[in-house]
C-alpha cells in the first residue's frame, strides 16, 4: 500500500495545516481538486451514468472537468466553488458568488463566427455548471445550471451581439437553490440530451 501524503512529503498534520492556512491560494486549489473528486465520485456511483472521466487540466481545447455518458450522450461539467468572502447567512437563505472564467484572457469564436479576447466562457462551450457549497455549512454538497441558462456578461466592453454569447465571470448561488441552479442535475441532464438529440 502506498504511503499517505504526508507521509510521503515528510509533514505532520499540523504543519500541513499551518502551510494551507498561511497559503490561502493553495486552500483554494485544495478545494478545487477535492470539489471535482467528490463530484466524479457522485456520477461514478450512479448507475444511470457511464465512463467518468477528467481530461488533463493543461488541455486548453476542452472546457470541462468532468464527461461522462447520459443516455448515450456525452456530457461535459464545468465545476466551480463558491468565493469565501462573498458569503453571508441571511435568515434561512445562504448567499454566495461563484467565479467562472478562464483562467487566461485568450482569443474565442463565437457562434456568429466572430472572434472576441475574453476570459469569459461561451455558451455552449460545456453542457453544465457544477458548483460545490462547502463554504456554506462545511457539507460536499453541490448544485447544478445548464450551461445556456447562466447569466450573461453584462461588461460594458462587449458589444450587445458579443453578450449573447458569453457568461457572466461572477454568479451568485443561493442556498436553498435559486434559478438557474437546482440541485438535483438529473432533470437537466435530461433536457440536455433531448436538446443535443433533437440537433443530430
Amino acid at each position: 500500500m502506498s504511503q499517505d501524503i504526508l507521509t510521503t512529503l515528510g509533514l505532520t498534520p499540523e504543519e500541513f495545516t499551518e502551510i494551507v492556512k498561511e497559503n490561502p491560494s493553495l486552500r483554494g486549489f485544495i478545494s478545487g481538486y477535492i470539489s471535482e473528486y467528490k463530484l466524479r465520485k457522485f456520477f461514478a456511483l450512479d448507475k444511470r451514468i457511464s465512463n467518468v472521466r477528467k481530461y488533463d487540466d493543461h488541455d486548453r481545447g476542452r472546457k470541462s472537468d468532468i464527461v461522462f455518458t447520459y443516455k448515450g450522450v456525452e456530457i461535459s461539467v464545468e465545476v466551480k466553488s463558491l468565493q469565501t468572502n462573498s458569503i453571508r447567512k441571511e435568515e434561512k437563505e445562504f448567499i454566495g458568488k461563484t467565479q467562472v472564467d478562464a483562467s487566461d484572457k485568450r482569443p474565442v469564436k463565437l457562434p456568429n463566427g466572430k472572434t472576441v479576447n475574453t476570459t469569459c466562457l461561451l455558451i455552449g462551450e460545456f453542457d453544465l455548471l457544477a458548483v460545490n457549497l462547502y463554504s456554506f455549512e462545511n457539507k460536499w454538497d453541490f448544485v447544478f445550471a445548464k450551461n445556456t441558462d447562466l447569466p450573461r456578461s453584462n461588461f460594458r466592453g462587449y458589444t450587445p451581439a458579443q453578450k449573447k454569447y458569453l457568461i457572466a465571470t461572477l454568479i451568485s448561488v443561493n442556498w436553498p437553490p435559486k434559478h438557474p441552479f437546482v440541485n438535483d442535475p438529473f432533470p437537466l441532464l435530461d433536457e440536455i440530451v433531448r436538446a443535443k438529440k433533437a440537433k443530430q
